[in-house]
């Protein structure tokens, strides 16, 4: 089994489409026996994940700061729930413990988190799969800009060197159980 973290949006507001793309990618991740690491919350594509890839077999693991605990509703009761002082020390332990890497729709937070582990994976801090899912082109413009900046030199490596970017829950799991078995890590 391995550990996926996965970062998405914790909003109840978003557009009706992206709830069933966090419940398939839940129920796939279940089904193959994959562990879930992810920002702890109950709501949004957060809870709608926690809670299919719990129903579908899966272990999930939530890691959230006691400031966001606090609020009504927002931590979801999780195989195991770490509560951290602070946000930077909530991504520690979600990069730490994760052997993969994959986003889903989400805010600015959903970016940050995002972003932090495509520049370690730059930067040759770590070399775990990454995988965006790209459901409805929801990172069309980013995946535009981050060519932008490939073509302006301000990148080195195209993102697609990077990051697998993807269309499906499916995929997702696909990319990554490919990925992590050509270079021995996972198998």
């Amino acid at each position: 089994m391995s550990a996926i973290c996965v970062y998405c949006s914790s909003s109840n507001a978003i557009a009706e489409t992206y709830p069933p793309v966090a419940e398939a990618l839940g129920r796939e991740m279940g089904r193959r026996g994959h562990e879930l690491i992810y920002g702890g919350g109950a709501v949004g594509l957060m809870g709608v994940l926690a809670e299919t890839t719990h129903e579908a077999g899966g272990t999930v693991t939530g890691v959230i700061p006691s400031k966001l605990q606090d609020r009504e509703g927002i931590a979801y009761d999780a195989d195991e729930l770490i509560v951290t002082e602070t946000m930077r020390e909530r991504k520690r332990i979600m990069y730490e413990n994760a052997d993969a890497f994959a986003a889903l729709p989400g805010g600015y937070g959903t970016l940050e988190e995002f972003m932090e582990v495509l520049t370690l994976r730059q930067l040759g801090y770590h070399d775990r799969p990454i995988a965006i899912l790209n459901a409805d082109g929801f990172y069309d413009t980013l995946l535009s800009f981050f060519d932008e900046l490939r073509d302006g030199r301000f990148a080195r490596a195209a993102v697609t060197d990077l990051v697998e970017v993807v269309s499906s829950a499916e995929a997702v799991l696909d990319r990554i159980e490919r990925m992590t078995a050509a270079d021995g890590r996972m198998a």
